[in-house]
């Protein structure tokens, strides 16, 4: 008889909720007709993209019809992805829910890692402009296509803001798409594609003067610019529609942002919720409550109304704010093999982005003997090549990249600057992993004076070469002990070049200190206390 209930519910979730081909068949029921929602009971453990966090209500909400608590383990993309390529993500978890599971599928044996996969909403990642540069530009009530967009990106007639393609899928999506268009092949793009596309992709990359490595962030940070009007305005985002929709929404935004729908097409995120591979009877009885549960009518209303995703089923009408309510937004061909994504992934750090300068500011004090300082020596040998990991491919230093090292003790020590070339960069990238090796221990603890250094550094540097994306990244295990204070610091910070500081909480750091120093400078704060310095540095680099 148990065997029996559950092939029932199991027959049931296949009427109820559409997997991953989409819906089918006829209309949807209205709200107040819905069957018996299906029942579980236990836990639904979910490697999660960071995004879906703003569902938990929601989630909430089914735990109370279903029986079945969904817990959310955010993760990056790659590093989602690489957990279930090599299998642990089924040590831990039942189920992935990220933005798509293309790019997933492309890797050997993934096919195999998971299981059935349900489209929970979408959203096609296309351009948010502001409401009085939309106009200038004719786009009001014309839709560009994506070859007009990057010809007046590269001419400077809109900057905008972006996610970094290696650690988040809505720049991943982006550069899909753009690429896909500026081909104009309408078939998926091969690797020997991407050479000749450089010139055009540069073009469109010029107009970025804002990167980020989650949505979310990149959100915030376009906000706090827009707000503080300081000079370095960006213009727009090239981000998820549910991301722009949700900023106008807000009344946060000076000027609303007008969505710009490419007439040649988007790549749409689906939400897929996924459930792994040789997960127990009672897991996938679990997984159709839930699913089950947020595809119905009523469900995927409020998704929509508190998200700003578009409805996964049909037949439910959309808010006037959405753009296109006719089902005229082509999707772009996604890549078909693995080794031409993960080229378009190098070539936008190598050779299509706005190039980096990358200023660390290293705490070599006496405390941070022993595995810290070993551990700090491993995080920058992995930046040079030396961790091959899926992640650590695309969070390598790239071509074209400058790269400062301030390391500091009683005092600020001297500062080495690597320049890596274009073409041929391991050279260079042996020369840091060399320096990193070479690093040494002893004395105080002076943040803020080797601070200033940075600053100090990067100014220069920006007088005869200022088309750089500028970070800096602190990296301390205990308290200032030696020279300037925070108070000096945060008086110095209104004369200072606008430059984010990603501070590392690490050891016996001072945290509430940190986090003062990354929202002074609109920076972010990593957690490497109960993590691993190596993993930081590396979702770090998805900022810079």
């Amino acid at each position: 008889m148990r065997r029996f209930g559950v092939a029932l519910l199991a027959a049931a979730f296949m009427l109820a909720a559409c997997t991953e081909s989409g819906a089918k068949g006829g209309a949807t029921k209205p709200a107040g007709s819905e069957e018996p929602y299906l029942k579980g009971s236990g836990t639904l453990r979910v490697l999660a993209g960071s995004e879906l966090t703003d569902l938990q209500p929601i989630l909430d909400q089914a735990k109370q019809a279903t029986g079945v608590e969904v817990k959310l383990q955010a993760t990056g993309t790659l590093d989602g992805i690489e957990n279930v390529v090599s299998g642990n993500a089924a040590k831990n978890y039942d189920a992935i829910w990220f933005a798509s599971n293309r790019y997933l599928q492309l890797h050997p044996g993934a096919g195999d890692k998971i299981g059935t996969a349900t489209k929970v909403a979408t959203s096609p990642v296309v351009l948010g402009l502001r409401a009085s540069v939309a106009q200038q530009l004719g786009w009001s009530n014309r839709r560009p296509t994506w070859s007009e967009i990057a010809v007046a990106a590269g001419e400077h007639k809109f900057t905008y803001g972006m996610t970094n393609p290696a650690s988040s899928n809505s720049g991943f999506s982006a550069l899909v798409g753009v690429a896909a268009a500026l081909a104009g092949t309408g078939a998926a793009l091969n690797a020997e594609q991407i050479a000749p596309l450089t010139p055009r992709l540069r073009a469109f990359f010029a107009g970025q003067n804002l990167t980020a490595g989650s949505s979310g962030w990149l959100a915030d940070a376009f906000t706090k610019n827009a707000i503080e009007k300081n000079g370095h305005a960006v213009d727009g985002l090239v981000n998820y529609e549910s991301v722009i929709l949700s900023l106008n929404a807000s009344g946060k935004l000076p000027e609303k942002l007008t969505v710009v729908y490419p007439s040649d097409g988007v790549v749409t995120a689906d939400y897929p919720l996924t459930l792994l591979a040789g997960v127990s009877e009672q897991t996938k009885t679990n997984y159709a409550a839930v699913a089950d549960y947020l595809r119905r009518p009523s469900v995927q209303q409020q998704i929509m109304a508190r998200t700003w995703r578009r409805p996964a089923v049909p037949n439910l009408s959309l808010s006037p704010e959405f753009g296109p309510q006719d089902n005229t937004l082509p999707e772009l061909p996604f890549p078909g093999k693995l080794d031409a994504a993960n080229a378009l992934i190098g070539a936008f750090g190598d050779d299509l982005r706005k190039p980096a300068r990358t200023i660390y500011v290293l705490d070599l004090s006496g405390s941070m003997k022993g595995e810290r300082i070993q551990g700090l020596k491993n995080a920058l040998v992995g930046l040079t090549g030396a961790d091959t990991s899926l992640s650590g491919q695309f969070t390598r230093f790239n071509g074209r990249e400058q790269v400062l090292m301030v390391p500091f003790s009683s005092k600020p020590g001297q500062v080495r600057r690597f320049d890596v070339p274009e073409d041929n960069f391991q050279p260079t990238l042996d020369e840091i992993r060399g320096y990193a090796g070479g690093l040494n221990i002893g004395g105080d603890t002076a943040i803020y004076d080797a601070l200033l250094v940075a600053y100090d550094q990067a100014a220069a540097l920006a007088k005869d070469d200022p088309d750089r994306f500028t970070s800096i990244v602190l990296l301390t295990d205990g308290e200032v002990t030696a020279g300037s204070r925070l108070d000096a610091f945060r008086a110095r910070v209104p004369q200072l070049a606008k430059i984010p500081v990603f501070t590392i909480l690490f050891g016996e750091g001072n945290v509430g200190e940190m986090q003062q120093i990354a929202d002074l400078t609109g920076g972010k704060s990593f957690d490497a206390r109960t993590g691993s310095l190596p993993a930081a540095f590396k979702e770090i680099r998805g900022y810079q």
